[in-house]
């Protein structure tokens, strides 16, 4: 298994399981299965309804011995309700409560989105609050609160654009570790991966084999046509390319199988041929544009989400 060092010399694994749409009862047994395969990087979220589930599995885990929690990596995210100063700790401490741990390895702002603070999911605009409310540099530096007091190692962002996560290097006093974002073959982000490179920001890849629907990157032509050359499945070639590429990739699974197949697909090497050949299938195409936070009355819009 690739691990890619952050900053202070702390490890995280390339591949990681990712828990978003994993459902309720099938979830815990996701996360056993994967840890016995030998994942050690798990990806979660409030909003997703199954920390407690997944705090279950990580707790049968730690205390059976199987997995030591300092060989672990544990991802979790502040949600859009959360983003108000006072109420960042208690939101973190509850998703840490939840998965039955003591700290987190790495703290995420979910998205540069703020909700008032008992909106668990905006249906109107009166449900948000702008980014002139509740600036993201409030956020960010009651999550630099949270680093002090070791209930996080690590703190990032999540969907952040290369302005908005600019501006947190600028203005905070903890550099963003990692920024998770969707990227794969026909969402490449190049500029904004070039960027977080220079920065020694760790690009952290959702949804690296899409997400359900049309276009199919399982079906790609040029994803299968690798595929079949090498003897591999195309969601092994997807991850192989976002590890050889240099970012972390978080496909989520419930199936033993396809847990084992893309295990095996992170160690897969891309040639320098190969990648050209991809790099040539970029479409600026996302399955997640954010357009679900530009309702009639919001103060977000699609581009100005993405600053494009």
């Amino acid at each position: 298994m690739k691990f890619y060092q952050l900053a202070n010399g702390d490890k995280i694994p390339a591949l990681g399981l990712g828990t978003w749409k994993s459902e309720k009862g099938k979830v815990a047994q996701a996360v056993k299965e994967a840890l016995q395969i030998g994942y050690r990087h798990i990806d979660c979220a409030p909003i997703y309804g199954n920390e407690m589930e997944i705090g279950q599995s990580l707790k049968e885990a730690l205390d059976s011995g199987s997995v030591k929690r300092e060989e672990l990596w544990v991802t979790s995210k502040l949600w859009n309700n959360a983003h108000e100063s006072q109420s960042v700790l208690p939101a973190l401490q509850k998703t840490i409560d939840d998965l039955q741990i003591d700290y987190l390895d790495l703290y995420l702002i979910h998205w540069p989105v703020a909700f008032k603070k008992n909106v668990i999911m905006a249906q109107t605009g009166e449900d948000y609050l702008s980014l002139d409310d509740v600036p993201l540099i409030e956020t960010w530096r009651a999550m630099e609160k949270c680093v002090a007091r070791g209930l996080c190692k690590h703190i990032g962002v999540s969907n952040f654009s290369q302005k908005k996560l600019a501006h947190l290097i600028q203005s905070g006093s903890i550099k963003p570790q990692v920024n998770q974002i969707e990227a794969h073959p026909l969402l490449q982000q190049k500029e904004l991966f070039e960027y977080c490179q220079k920065e020694d920001v760790l690009v952290c890849a959702y949804s690296p084999l899409g997400s359900g629907g049309e276009p199919s990157l399982l079906e790609h032509g040029v994803v299968k046509k690798i595929a079949d050359n090498r003897g591999v499945s195309p969601a092994q070639i997807l991850l192989g390319w976002g590890v050889t590429r240099g970012t972390a990739v978080i496909p989520k699974s419930v199936n033993p199988a396809r847990l084992l197949d893309n295990f095996r697909g992170a160690n897969i090497e891309l040639s320098s041929q190969e990648m050209e050949i991809l790099a040539k299938v970029d479409r600026d195409y996302r399955f997640v544009d954010g357009s679900f936070w530009a309702i009639p009355g919001s103060p977000y819009t699609v581009s100005g989400l993405w600053d494009n």
